[in-house]
């Protein structure tokens, strides 16, 4: 039988239980199943690291990311896990530093933003006057079994990039990234995590600049 972690099912209510805001690693959390006894719960904070590709077009123009949409289950502080297809559960004393939401939404902004191919980039929300917007749709945000004796970081992600002018749509893609973990330990997972963020994020960086620069030059702004 294959080695399990230490994980509970992800009913709706508990995966809301409780919102770590402490920026320690390890600290008291709320018991997941409301009593009064304090579980440990450690916090994790996956690194993103993404260089440049060579390839990607130097632009002109402004970009707006708007904030990432994904379910309740999806978006949730707790670290979900698929042990079986069609099952859901969460890691017991385990939560992330950020919801799935931020930690896309940061993580794309941030590759754009040091990349430097790009006139400027932020978040839709600072109000920023852009040519263009990116939409992110985080379909899957999980560890996954897959019938392995480890699983595997996997991160969906649905994009599109819209006109700010008319609000077409320029073009639209689906992203996925799958990462084994080197082991069942939740601090593997965590860090393949890490390793499918990046490369997700670098794949969508490059493609949102590659596809708004042949917008830009086929439909110029006057």
């Amino acid at each position: 039988m294959k080695p399990m972690p230490l994980f509970l099912p992800a009913a709706p209510g508990l995966l809301r239980a409780c919102l770590p805001v402490a920026a320690a690693v390890l600290l008291a959390g709320c018991s997941l199943l409301g009593g009064k006894q304090r579980d440990p719960v450690t916090i994790y904070s996956p690194q993103v690291s993404v260089t440049p590709d060579p390839a990607w077009p130097q632009v002109d123009w402004q970009l707006a990311i708007a904030r990432p949409n994904a379910s309740r289950l999806v978006d949730s502080p707790r670290i979900g896990v698929r042990p079986v297809p069609g099952e859901l559960q969460v890691y017991r004393g385990a939560a992330w530093a950020q919801p799935p939401t931020d930690q896309v939404e940061t993580a794309v902004l941030r590759t754009l933003e040091d990349s430097g191919r790009i006139a400027a980039v932020g978040r839709l929300s600072t109000g920023l006057r852009s040519d263009y917007r990116l939409t992110l749709d985080i379909r899957r945000f999980e560890a996954d079994y897959a019938g392995g004796a480890s699983p595997a970081a996997a991160i969906e992600i649905s994009a599109k990039l819209l006109d700010s002018r008319d609000q077409r749509i320029v073009a639209s893609r689906t992203f996925t990234q799958i990462r084994p973990a080197a082991d069942t330990a939740t601090a593997s997972v965590a860090a393949a995590f890490g390793q499918a963020l990046s490369a997700i994020s670098g794949e969508v960086a490059g493609w949102t600049l590659v596809q708004g620069q042949a917008d830009a030059q086929a439909h110029p702004r006057r």
